[in-house]
């Protein structure tokens, strides 16, 4: 996502294939585990504060531990690690790349995979907004526990330098992270160490802390703790934050050394972590009993004196890390949605020459950067802010669960029994944690349920008005053949050059072709009607990238193919078709686009409100030159205007 890694479909050998596989676990430590790196700051803290609502004890401390550890067992490690990483999309994985492997296990694109697949991708966006805010708000939170400086690190303090922090990080977006990003590993390396060593130096003030590796013990702590069970189950879910990021970024390093970094490092030093902080918290409960202080930052004080603050600065390295790490996936997420049609074609900025995944979109980075400024205004530390996280960690693994179990009893031909005894257990701990995580709703958790319904609506409305859009101009075009006919009868005068036509239906004229006939009165000695679809698999082979067509001695139709992960470059395919006697010269080349112009009325289609958004996002749309790669200096706009 950020790093430049190698191929992890070479095979080189050993010596350099085992390097090359080390280089990918580091990788992979700075940018697949980033966001539950930092979890241990907040996750611990958040439910042993919900469990204090009620009587805390030895039990009750052993029973949080062991929610916390099993939770991170059957959701990161079977579910992902061992089950969801089976499911790759040619390599690749995310919600959308599982969308579009579900609908291709299927046959077509039915209306419950997409709801599944949009819902998930709204619910990331929710995500990608609170990561940063509560990763660089606890990190920075942790100054109050250093010497001297619990004074004057005000709540107002936290925030102007949280805000501080966030705002030059999306700022320094547009510059790329390809510098920077080869620091990631190495400082999250560092962190895991430094969070491992910090569990293990508490473990020995309570040793009976190993007993929650038990889960007995946390289920006979859901079934006596009632409503307040439930709001623990809820903060446990804070724990497994960033266990998406598994799946998603599996393209970009391999299924092995993302499993390699979590089995071996990654879960172990959480584990400890995790462990030591509850060791701690029986260690003041043996010291105090019912007079112990619960309401402590177990992460940072837990550190010695004179570390705090060192551990503060390697936390909002972490944080920024892990921040980063979500941004670049909004960005990827943004990208394949608008080669899915999901959303409207925004600008994209390549801020790298040779890593084609580094890419800055600007639409994107400030509407999460406007996100992000105003959930820290509203809710000013992580405590508050930690409500509003889980239903969007939890809503999103609930929907990949479900589209696991169409690829798994479609795709794998798995029998009903075996799917449902692998997909069900899962599906029930994803829709127990986003069950409990529904009782912070009016504390938090509406946020990402408000963004994730602004983004569904988003992109429904996109999707509908496009359809409308593609209907009125489809009927208003005449067939390719009927159009070759009437050519075939009476000819027009040719000018020298290519022209090449964009059309999202090759058996249609383009609007543009039929407005250059009528206005100009000739045609180019050669004419391409190019047609550019986006397949259901991330890339496609250079080999079978397009297909051309002779219709008649001026006419060519070309059809060409891109995976959802790639930006169409349509130049550049042409020239690579090497067509039978044909010459292409790109300085005698120009390129004609139909720019429409949305209007509203009043007949039947879009309600008023998505009229008006739909408008809007076609308006901010991106150029089509700039979509499809084209030089704007060979591109020729023929306007039209189409009621919605």
């Amino acid at each position: 996502m950020t790093a430049k890694l190698p191929d992890t479909h070479a095979k080189p050998g050993g010596d350099a294939r085992g390097k090359r596989v080390a280089g990918l676990v580091l990788g992979s430590i700075g940018v697949v585990f980033g966001d539950i790196g930092t979890s241990p700051i907040y996750g611990f803290k958040t439910a042993i504060e919900q469990a204090a609502r009620g009587h805390v004890g030895q039990g009750e401390v052993l029973g949080l531990l062991s929610l916390i550890l099993w939770t991170l067992t059957i959701v990161v490690t079977i579910k992902y690690v061992l089950f969801m990483m089976r499911a790759d999309n040619r390599g690749e994985g995310g919600i959308l790349s599982l969308m579009a492997l579900a609908q291709s296990a299927v046959g077509q694109r039915t209306r419950a995979i997409l709801v599944l697949g949009v819902i998930g991708a709204a619910l990331f966006y929710g995500d990608a907004i609170i990561t940063p805010a509560i990763s660089v708000l606890s990190a920075v939170e942790g100054l109050k526990t250093a010497p001297g400086l619990a004074d004057a690190i005000t709540p107002s303090v936290e925030i102007a330098i949280s805000l501080a922090v966030l705002i030059a990080l999306f700022l320094a977006q547009s510059r790329g992270t390809e510098k920077v990003a080869a620091w990631f590993g190495p400082v999250c390396l560092v962190w895991f160490v430094a969070i491992a060593l910090l569990g293990l130096s508490h473990l020995g003030e309570a040793p009976q802390i190993v007993l929650a590796a038990n889960p007995l013990i946390g289920l006979i702590f859901l079934a006596h703790h009632g409503l307040i069970g439930l709001f623990v189950l809820g903060s446990v879910s804070l724990t497994i934050t960033g266990a998406e990021a598994l799946y998603a970024d599996m393209g970009h390093f391999g299924r092995r050394p993302i499993q390699i970094a979590w089995l071996m490092i990654v879960f172990p030093a959480l584990a400890l972590n995790y462990l030591g902080q509850g060791a701690a918290a029986l260690h003041e409960l043996a010291l105090h009993g019912a007079a112990a202080r619960l309401d402590r930052d177990w992460f940072f004080e837990g550190a010695p004196v004179a570390l705090r603050v060192p551990m503060v600065v390697l936390a909002t390295l972490a944080g920024i890390i892990a921040s980063q790490a979500v941004i670049s996936g909004a960005y990827s997420l943004s990208s394949a949605a608008m080669q899915m049609g999901l959303l409207p074609r925004l600008e994209v900025r390549r801020t790298s020459e040779d890593q084609a995944g580094q890419i800055y979109l600007p639409t994107v980075n400030f509407l999460l950067m406007a996100g992000v400024i105003l959930l820290v205004g509203i809710f000013k530390n992580s405590d508050s802010l930690a409500d509003a996280y889980g239903l969007a960690v939890t809503g999103t693994m609930a929907v990949t669960t479900a589209l696991a179990s169409v690829v798994v009893r479609r795709l794998w031909k798995w029998s009903l029994w075996r799917t449902a005894l692998v997909v069900a257990p899962l599906l029930v701990v994803d829709l127990s944690l986003f069950g409990a995580n529904t009782l912070k709703l009016l504390s938090g958790g509406w946020v990402p349920i408000a963004i994730g319904s602004a983004l569904a609506l988003l992109i429904f409305t996109w999707m509908r008005g496009s359809a409308i859009v593609g209907e009125k101009s489809r009927r208003e075009r005449i067939p390719l053949a009927d159009f070759l006919a009437s050519l075939a009868r009476r000819p027009r005068h040719l000018v020298p050059g290519t022209a090449v036509y964009m059309t999202s239906d090759p058996d249609l004229t383009p609007g543009a072709l039929l407005h250059n006939l009528k206005h100009n009165g000739v045609l180019h000695q050669l004419n391409l009607i190019v047609t550019v679809t986006t397949t259901d698999a991330p890339r496609v082979a250079s080999a079978q990238r397009g297909q051309a067509e002779r219709l008649s001695d001026i006419f060519i139709r070309i059809r060409l193919a891109y995976g959802f992960m790639e930006r169409p470059n349509v130049p550049e395919a042409i020239m690579a078709l090497a067509l039978p006697g044909v010459t292409l010269d790109p300085a005698h080349t120009s390129y004609f686009l139909g720019r429409r112009t949305i209007v509203a009325t009043h007949d039947r289609g879009l309600a008023k409100l998505q009229d008006l958004l739909f408008i809007a996002l076609s308006r901010n749309s991106a150029d089509p030159s700039e979509v499809f790669s084209i030089p704007p200096g060979r591109v020729v706009e023929m306007g039209a205007q189409i009621a919605v």
